[in-house]
């Protein structure tokens, strides 16, 4: 389940607690408990016992336990069937399996870089049926 080169830099083992910060070059999985905040430049797990109590941002989030605090993932987000979220999550793009609670906001770009609102509106409004003649009568 790890990142590209299948390996774990770092793990908070189940029974284990962490507060403060983490900044990581690789990847974490976190089994316990964690809160504080989260950066990595790689992959974050969050396994079926782990609790995060963070704002999240890494390449690729996967997450089977809980999460409480937003999630911006560069790559994707995984959401397992055991997963619980509270909080906004922002992503090119996301999976979700069944059984899974979140509760919040989600943002998925997919592959676009830009203001999205903004590409939205502008989708909304292309090729938007113009009329190719007005006709004109008055009524005397």
């Amino acid at each position: 389940m790890a990142g590209r080169n299948d390996s774990i830099n770092s793990t908070i083992s189940e029974g284990s607690v962490f507060e403060g910060k983490f900044n990581i070059c690789g990847s974490l999985k976190i089994d316990g408990k964690f809160e504080g905040e989260i950066k990595t430049e790689e992959e974050l797990i969050i396994g079926e016992t782990g609790k995060v109590k963070t704002n999240i941002e890494a390449r690729t989030v996967v997450v089977s336990g809980t999460v409480i605090g937003n999630i911006k993932a560069r790559e994707e987000v995984k959401l397992l069937g055991t997963s619980k979220v509270r909080g906004d999550i922002t992503t090119p793009f996301l999976s979700i399996e069944r059984g899974v609670i979140i509760q919040g906001n989600v943002v998925i770009t997919g592959d676009h870089n830009g203001d999205i609102d903004k590409f939205i509106e502008d989708s909304f409004e292309a090729n938007k049926h113009k009329p190719k003649g007005v006709i004109k009568k008055e009524i005397d």
